[in-house]
């Protein structure tokens, strides 16, 4: 009788663990989206090592907008390792950069560059953004490998993992 309550309450607490554990994989995989970031690409906003955190389901309803800080998957696919950017250009906007300053459209005044490490340097573009993907750059603009360098130089819709919105290590904040 003893044996049969044991095995009752071993069977029970297994039960409360593969639930929990179902739970924690389908949160993981449909719902947060979390990241390290293993590079200076988006200093000062986030820094390198920092572990990031952000929702899977952003753009359920909404469509990613210009300066929203992304988790994807690089368009030319050269690591398993998602990429962390700030998107720039939209659909079927035309992006140009002159001496570092980010222009929309052919537009005279500069997207707001306010929170860039340095002074960008060059000149790039331009570039036609094409239906459902996104140009992107790093805040890091001089030590960045992003859209000006990629071969496929646009982040697919497909490939946004999700929104970031915090930095949980090592200073938790949140992210613009």
């Amino acid at each position: 009788m003893n044996t049969n309550k044991t095995l009752k309450e071993i069977l029970s607490w297994l039960k409360h663990l593969v639930f929990a554990f179902i739970c924690a994989l389908l949160i993981n995989n449909y719902l947060i989206a979390s990241a390290v970031v293993v590079s200076s690409s988006m200093e000062n906003t986030i820094m390198t090592d920092s572990r990031v955190m952000g929702l899977r389901v952003s753009y359920l309803l909404n469509e990613p907008g210009r300066y929203d800080i992304i988790l994807f998957n690089p368009p030319d696919d050269v690591t398993s390792i998602p990429y962390v950017k700030r998107i720039i250009g939209l659909p079927n906007e035309t992006v140009n950069i002159i001496e570092g300053k980010v222009y929309i459209n052919d537009s005279d005044i500069p997207l707001d560059d306010s929170f860039i490490k340095d002074t960008a340097r060059g000149n790039y573009g331009p570039f036609i953004i094409p239906d459902n993907c996104y140009f992107v750059l790093g805040d890091n603009r001089n030590g960045s490998n992003d859209s000006r360098h990629w071969s496929n130089k646009y982040v697919p819709r497909d490939n946004i993992i999700g929104r970031l919105y915090l930095e949980l290590y090592p200073s938790p904040h949140l992210l613009d």
